[in-house]
């Protein structure tokens, strides 16, 4: 068993690899407009964030006003170069697998990404079938991650509470939203882009870290010392 009664998944960094992708894609458009930068410092600044959460940020060195009509254009781009591209983060579908027998189905995917992204990206990953009915958007909440909407609906659909709930995240944004959730955090961080590092993890209260996705279920009996059948 696990010690937990629900397990909710960040989508990006954690389950798929699409923060290269995702940051090429964006990087390349913003340059269009007129923000030059290179691919990392694009994921400096927006890997853990929606991108219209970085509208005044994106009108500051675009000079120019953030438009829906940039933001749909950005999307479809995006979204052909993942659909061609995207690979599952290794050790995710192992994990997921195990998570949803020893939880009876109480698992769910809580992102800050528009809905779109999220389905898309878990049907070629092929995860769909573990979380259908159990996607939460935090484009659809009153506010997104670093903000605990999100993961409190996951947690209140699931009808768990947020503090008997283990959370899944990769960067230091979404690790802040599921602590205020008041759920136990649990950070991947195996190093490399489109992640943050451990000491960002920690710096935002994160007690539990591992680099190897196939070892979630074994992470998460260790935590309270119980163990996975």
């Amino acid at each position: 068993m696990i010690p937990f009664d629900a397990v909710l998944f960040d989508c990006d960094g954690v389950l798929v690899d699409s923060e290269t992708i995702t940051n090429r894609v964006l990087r390349d458009m913003l340059e269009e407009i007129g923000w030059r930068m290179t691919l990392a410092e694009s994921m400096a600044i927006f890997v853990g964030h929606a991108v219209r959460d970085r509208r005044a940020l994106i009108e500051a060195n675009t000079g120019k006003s953030f438009s829906e009509d940039w933001l749909a254009a950005f999307w479809q781009r995006r979204n052909s170069a993942l659909e061609a591209e995207l690979l599952i983060v290794p050790g995710a579908m192992a994990a997921v697998q195990a998570l949803h027998k020893a939880c009876n189905g109480r698992i769910a995917c809580a992102s800050g990404a528009d809905r779109g992204k999220i389905e898309m990206q878990l049907r070629k990953a092929l995860l769909m079938p573990y979380f259908e009915g159990r996607i939460y958007s935090g484009h659809e909440c009153a506010r997104n991650k670093p903000h605990p909407d999100v993961y409190l609906a996951a947690a209140a659909a699931l009808k768990v509470d947020p503090a008997r709930a283990a959370v899944i995240e990769d960067t230091a944004n979404g690790s802040a939203a599921g602590l205020a959730a008041g759920a136990t955090v649990f950070g991947y961080c195996p190093g490399g882009p489109g992640h943050d590092s451990a000491e960002a993890l920690r710096a935002v209260g994160v007690l539990h870290l591992f680099s190897d996705m196939a070892q979630l279920p074994a992470v998460l009996a260790d935590a309270k010392g119980g163990s996975i059948t």
